[in-house]
């Protein structure tokens, strides 16, 4: 049999075929991947995207994919409340974190105010500068208290 490399500029061709074939592969002891796409937007009354953040949760974690606010914005606590928004979304969902990557010129202690701490840094991406993964735990739920019960 003879097999053909070709760099493709289409790479959606070539995703969602390749993405099946990963999930295909997964372990039946991980479970359902429970994929959702999840996006917060800030909106002006006219409809204007002003800032957002989107990502998605998978085996109970949430993975955030972006996070921008206009830079007029800045400063006033919009990327807090919209990190904030999706974390109790991915909550909901029975999520008990959540992860992240920013660079050394982004907002790594933005993520680290909000609870986030790095776990791996990826030196000299671009060059110069790091990468960094940041993750989060989210709080487990609270046990309701069941007053007037004996064990």
């Amino acid at each position: 049999m003879l097999y053909q490399l070709t760099e493709e500029a289409d790479v959606e061709s070539i995703a969602a075929p390749v993405r099946r074939g990963i999930r295909g592969a997964d372990p039946r002891d991980v479970g359902p991947r429970d994929y959702q796409p999840l996006g917060v937007a800030l909106r002006a009354p006219d409809g204007t995207l002003l800032g957002g953040v989107y990502g998605a949760t998978i085996w109970g974690w949430l993975m955030v994919d972006g996070l921008w606010v206009a830079e007029e914005l800045r400063g006033r606590g919009l990327g807090r409340r919209l990190l904030l928004a999706a974390e109790a979304a991915a909550v909901k969902r029975g999520c008990r974190g959540a992860w992240l990557g920013t660079f050394d010129f982004q907002a790594r202690e933005f993520y680290e105010r909000l609870g986030y701490s790095v776990f791996a840094a990826l030196p000299d991406f671009p060059a110069g500068h790091t990468h960094y993964h940041l993750k989060k735990s989210f709080a487990p739920p609270a046990p309701t208290s069941r007053a007037g019960t004996g064990p």
